[in-house]
Protein backbone atom coordinates (compact mmCIF):
# COMPACT_ATOMS: atom_id res chain seq x y z
CA UNK A 1 0.00 0.00 0.00
CA UNK A 2 1.23 3.47 -0.81
CA UNK A 3 1.94 5.74 2.16
CA UNK A 4 -0.62 8.48 2.79
CA UNK A 5 2.27 10.89 3.46
CA UNK A 6 3.13 10.87 -0.22
CA UNK A 7 3.30 8.78 -3.33
CA UNK A 8 6.37 7.39 -5.10
CA UNK A 9 8.41 10.11 -6.80
CA UNK A 10 7.64 8.73 -10.25
CA UNK A 11 3.90 9.12 -9.66
CA UNK A 12 1.96 11.95 -11.25
CA UNK A 13 -0.19 12.55 -8.17
CA UNK A 14 0.94 13.24 -4.61
CA UNK A 15 -1.26 13.18 -1.54
CA UNK A 16 0.00 15.30 1.34
CA UNK A 17 -1.73 15.20 4.75
CA UNK A 18 -2.73 18.56 6.18
CA UNK A 19 -2.86 19.54 9.86
CA UNK A 20 -6.43 18.37 10.57
CA UNK A 21 -6.82 14.58 10.48
CA UNK A 22 -8.44 13.31 7.30
CA UNK A 23 -7.71 16.42 5.18
CA UNK A 24 -5.21 16.25 2.32
CA UNK A 25 -3.71 18.40 -0.40
CA UNK A 26 -3.71 16.64 -3.76
CA UNK A 27 -0.79 17.77 -5.93
CA UNK A 28 -0.45 16.67 -9.53
CA UNK A 29 2.75 16.81 -11.51
CA UNK A 30 2.23 19.66 -13.99
CA UNK A 31 3.84 19.15 -17.40
CA UNK A 32 4.49 22.42 -19.25
CA UNK A 33 5.70 23.32 -22.72
CA UNK A 34 5.24 26.11 -25.28
CA UNK A 35 1.53 25.21 -25.68
CA UNK A 36 0.66 25.46 -21.99
CA UNK A 37 0.39 22.67 -19.43
CA UNK A 38 -1.19 19.32 -18.62
CA UNK A 39 -1.84 17.54 -15.32
CA UNK A 40 -3.67 14.44 -14.13
CA UNK A 41 -5.80 15.94 -11.37
CA UNK A 42 -7.62 12.79 -10.23
CA UNK A 43 -6.94 9.04 -10.34
CA UNK A 44 -9.27 6.61 -8.60
CA UNK A 45 -6.51 3.99 -8.24
CA UNK A 46 -4.27 6.41 -6.31
CA UNK A 47 -7.20 7.50 -4.11
CA UNK A 48 -8.09 3.83 -3.40
CA UNK A 49 -4.47 3.02 -2.50
CA UNK A 50 -4.64 5.84 0.08
CA UNK A 51 -8.06 4.84 1.49
CA UNK A 52 -9.76 7.98 0.13
CA UNK A 53 -13.28 8.24 -1.29
CA UNK A 54 -13.57 7.45 -4.99
CA UNK A 55 -17.34 7.23 -5.46
CA UNK A 56 -18.25 10.81 -6.40
CA UNK A 57 -21.95 11.15 -7.18
CA UNK A 58 -22.38 14.91 -7.69
CA UNK A 59 -20.11 17.64 -9.06
CA UNK A 60 -20.72 21.35 -8.49
CA UNK A 61 -19.20 24.46 -10.03
CA UNK A 62 -19.37 28.12 -9.02
CA UNK A 63 -18.15 31.30 -10.70
CA UNK A 64 -17.40 34.15 -8.33
CA UNK A 65 -17.07 37.51 -10.07
CA UNK A 66 -15.50 39.60 -7.31
CA UNK A 67 -12.19 39.23 -5.51
CA UNK A 68 -12.66 39.02 -1.72
CA UNK A 69 -15.94 37.11 -1.86
CA UNK A 70 -16.49 34.60 0.93
CA UNK A 71 -18.75 31.58 0.48
CA UNK A 72 -19.33 29.54 3.63
CA UNK A 73 -18.90 28.07 6.13
CA UNK A 74 -21.27 25.24 5.10
CA UNK A 75 -21.84 21.55 5.86
CA UNK A 76 -24.48 18.88 5.46
CA UNK A 77 -25.70 16.60 8.27
CA UNK A 78 -25.97 12.81 8.03
CA UNK A 79 -27.35 10.94 6.19
CA UNK A 80 -26.40 13.52 3.53
CA UNK A 81 -22.97 14.45 4.95
CA UNK A 82 -20.42 15.07 2.21
CA UNK A 83 -16.77 14.33 1.60
CA UNK A 84 -15.47 16.95 -0.86
CA UNK A 85 -12.70 17.19 -3.42
CA UNK A 86 -12.24 20.86 -4.31
CA UNK A 87 -10.30 22.28 -7.28
CA UNK A 88 -9.96 25.68 -8.95
CA UNK A 89 -9.96 25.51 -12.78
CA UNK A 90 -9.63 29.31 -13.04
CA UNK A 91 -8.26 31.79 -10.49
CA UNK A 92 -7.24 31.38 -6.85
CA UNK A 93 -9.00 30.87 -3.51
CA UNK A 94 -8.15 30.54 0.14
CA UNK A 95 -9.99 27.35 1.04
CA UNK A 96 -10.98 27.07 4.72
CA UNK A 97 -12.28 24.08 6.68
CA UNK A 98 -13.34 23.74 10.32
CA UNK A 99 -13.38 20.46 12.25
CA UNK A 100 -16.89 19.96 13.69
CA UNK A 101 -16.40 16.31 14.73
CA UNK A 102 -17.17 16.43 18.46
CA UNK A 103 -14.90 13.48 19.34
CA UNK A 104 -11.95 14.83 17.34
CA UNK A 105 -8.92 16.19 19.23
CA UNK A 106 -9.01 19.15 16.81
CA UNK A 107 -12.73 19.90 17.26
CA UNK A 108 -13.32 23.63 16.66
CA UNK A 109 -9.97 24.15 14.93
CA UNK A 110 -9.59 25.37 11.37
CA UNK A 111 -7.01 25.12 8.62
CA UNK A 112 -6.68 26.66 5.17
CA UNK A 113 -4.88 26.15 1.90
CA UNK A 114 -4.50 28.22 -1.26
CA UNK A 115 -5.87 26.46 -4.34
CA UNK A 116 -5.13 27.77 -7.80
CA UNK A 117 -5.47 26.94 -11.46
CA UNK A 118 -1.73 27.53 -11.82
CA UNK A 119 -0.79 24.82 -9.28
CA UNK A 120 -3.67 22.50 -10.32
CA UNK A 121 -3.84 21.42 -6.67
CA UNK A 122 -6.95 20.27 -4.81
CA UNK A 123 -8.05 19.72 -1.23
CA UNK A 124 -9.77 16.59 0.08
CA UNK A 125 -12.10 17.25 3.04
CA UNK A 126 -13.99 14.37 4.69
CA UNK A 127 -17.45 14.67 6.19
CA UNK A 128 -17.48 16.30 9.61
CA UNK A 129 -16.06 19.63 8.46
CA UNK A 130 -17.65 23.01 7.74
CA UNK A 131 -16.21 24.41 4.52
CA UNK A 132 -15.85 27.80 2.87
CA UNK A 133 -13.56 29.82 0.67
CA UNK A 134 -12.50 33.37 -0.15
CA UNK A 135 -11.64 34.39 -3.69
CA UNK A 136 -8.16 35.85 -4.16
CA UNK A 137 -8.80 36.68 -7.84
CA UNK A 138 -11.85 38.02 -9.67
CA UNK A 139 -13.75 35.64 -11.96
CA UNK A 140 -12.68 32.54 -10.06
CA UNK A 141 -14.18 29.15 -10.89
CA UNK A 142 -14.41 26.53 -8.12
CA UNK A 143 -15.33 22.95 -8.88
CA UNK A 144 -15.96 20.25 -6.33
CA UNK A 145 -16.90 16.61 -6.30
CA UNK A 146 -19.04 15.27 -3.44
CA UNK A 147 -20.01 11.77 -2.37
CA UNK A 148 -23.61 12.60 -1.40
CA UNK A 149 -26.32 14.65 -3.08
CA UNK A 150 -27.32 18.09 -1.81
CA UNK A 151 -30.21 18.16 0.67
CA UNK A 152 -31.60 21.55 1.75
CA UNK A 153 -33.12 20.02 4.90
CA UNK A 154 -29.68 18.77 6.01
CA UNK A 155 -27.78 21.99 5.33
CA UNK A 156 -25.99 23.79 8.16
CA UNK A 157 -23.38 26.46 8.63
CA UNK A 158 -21.25 28.63 10.88
CA UNK A 159 -20.72 32.39 10.69
CA UNK A 160 -17.61 33.25 8.66
CA UNK A 161 -16.30 35.82 11.18
CA UNK A 162 -16.99 33.88 14.38
CA UNK A 163 -14.82 35.25 17.21
CA UNK A 164 -14.22 31.82 18.73
CA UNK A 165 -12.77 30.49 15.46
CA UNK A 166 -10.80 33.64 14.52
CA UNK A 167 -10.32 32.67 10.88
CA UNK A 168 -7.90 34.79 8.83
CA UNK A 169 -9.64 35.12 5.47
CA UNK A 170 -7.17 37.55 3.90
CA UNK A 171 -9.74 40.24 3.15
CA UNK A 172 -10.94 43.23 5.19
CA UNK A 173 -14.28 43.88 3.46
CA UNK A 174 -15.65 40.62 2.08
CA UNK A 175 -18.55 40.24 -0.32
CA UNK A 176 -21.14 37.93 1.28
CA UNK A 177 -24.56 36.51 0.54
CA UNK A 178 -27.41 37.52 2.85
CA UNK A 179 -27.77 33.85 3.81
CA UNK A 180 -24.10 33.52 4.86
CA UNK A 181 -24.28 36.73 6.91
CA UNK A 182 -27.06 35.16 9.02
CA UNK A 183 -25.35 31.86 9.83
CA UNK A 184 -25.10 31.07 13.57
CA UNK A 185 -22.01 31.40 15.77
CA UNK A 186 -19.84 28.37 16.52
CA UNK A 187 -21.05 28.47 20.15
CA UNK A 188 -24.61 27.84 18.88
CA UNK A 189 -23.59 24.80 16.86
CA UNK A 190 -25.09 21.47 17.86
CA UNK A 191 -22.85 19.30 15.75
CA UNK A 192 -24.38 16.25 14.08
CA UNK A 193 -20.91 14.65 13.99
CA UNK A 194 -20.39 12.91 17.36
Amino acid sequence: MVSVTGIREDSRLQIRPLRLKGTFEIRPRVLSDNRGCFAETYRSDVFKENDLTTLWIQENQSLTARKGTIRGLHFQSPPFAQTKLIQVPHGRILDVFVDIRKSSPTYGEWDSIELSSEKCNAVYIPEGFAHGFCTIDADTVVQYKVDSVYSAEHEGGIRWNDDRLGISWGTERPVLSAKDEELPAFSELVTPFE
